[in-house]
């Protein structure tokens, strides 16, 4: 197969991704544990820096908690959350408040509607995988970043979902997987984007489950669909499922099936910055999902 076939068929449907999200807008705080432990973890790194952003912005802001949490920690700043899905604005709504005010905008990553150096702060939790190009979100906030500002975000990497793709890749060759971009990958387009002093680093989570059905079902409440291009069409039958189901059957440890996930952090500066930050050591943890889900 051809590099750029390949390619193709990685892309995503952009609509297909929008539209899960806003079906799973509704029910979104109550499966997105594991997101909101890396958000958690990203917000509590910005305590490294002594930033007072007169602006803020919460880029793919979902159900709006990072919006909050940068509210919560920034109280002079003006706190934009933006997200091209309106189902999860709607459900942010409720999370903004008297004491932590933010501004709730509809648009693509890919075409802030900001002037630019006109932000201090972009924060990013778990957005940019669902972008086909990094270069255009990455070019939009350079632009609207302040010269020294701020851009932090995590975002999921290759070996992420790694025991579900491989058990789809023993039933067949279609895609069924949303691929990943690997750290070294951002950093490079982090420099290329024209961005100062990247620094990212890694950690890796291990969910676990009773059973493949709990984990598509997780996956289906925060709209994590498979949206590439490649993507079987129509319903999957049950042989392929249960052939499916078969495969991932090996990877099981002490009853529990395990879901890796691999998270990418990374912090840069906007120009003229001069500033470094140490690299955060990476671990990896085995965590039953039902013992992290909670309500938001």
């Amino acid at each position: 197969m051809s590099e750029s076939r390949s390619v193709d068929r990685a892309q995503l449907d952009t609509h297909r991704v929008r539209a899960a999200f806003d079906r799973a807008s509704a029910g979104y705080d109550q499966a997105a544990a594991l997101q909101a432990r890396v958000r958690d973890e990203l917000t509590e790194r910005l305590a490294l820096f002594k930033l007072s952003p007169r602006v803020a912005l919460d880029l793919g802001t979902g159900t709006g908690g990072g919006a909050q949490a940068l509210a919560r920690a920034y109280r002079r700043a003006s706190v934009l959350a933006l997200d091209n899905s309106a189902g999860m604005l709607r459900e942010a709504r409720r999370r903004s408040g008297f004491f932590r005010r933010f501004t709730r905008i509809l648009a693509d990553a890919g075409a802030l509607p900001l002037v630019g150096a006109s932000v201090d702060l972009v924060f990013s939790n778990l957005m940019l995988q669902w972008c086909n190009d990094l270069a255009g979100p990455l070019a939009e906030v350079r632009r609207v970043l302040t010269p020294g500002g701020l851009f932090t975000f995590s975002t999921f990497g290759p070996d992420t979902l790694k025991e579900l793709r491989a058990a789809w890749a023993r039933v067949d060759d279609d895609s069924h997987v949303n691929r990943f971009l690997d750290m070294h990958d951002v950093g490079d387009a982090l420099t290329r984007a024209g961005f100062a002093e990247p620094v990212l680093d890694v950690e890796r989570v291990v969910l676990t489950y009773p059973d493949t059905t709990a984990l598509m079902r997780d996956l289906k409440a925060i709209g994590a669909h498979n949206a590439t291009s490649a993507r079987p069409r129509g319903l999957t039958g049950r042989t392929r499922m249960e052939n499916m189901r078969a495969a991932y059957e090996p990877f099981r440890r002490a009853a529990r099936l395990p879901a890796s996930f691999e998270i990418i952090y990374a912090c840069a500066w906007g120009e003229g910055a001069q500033r470094t930050l140490a690299t955060v050591s990476a671990g990896e943890a085995r965590i039953p999902v039902d013992s992290i889900r909670r309500r938001i």
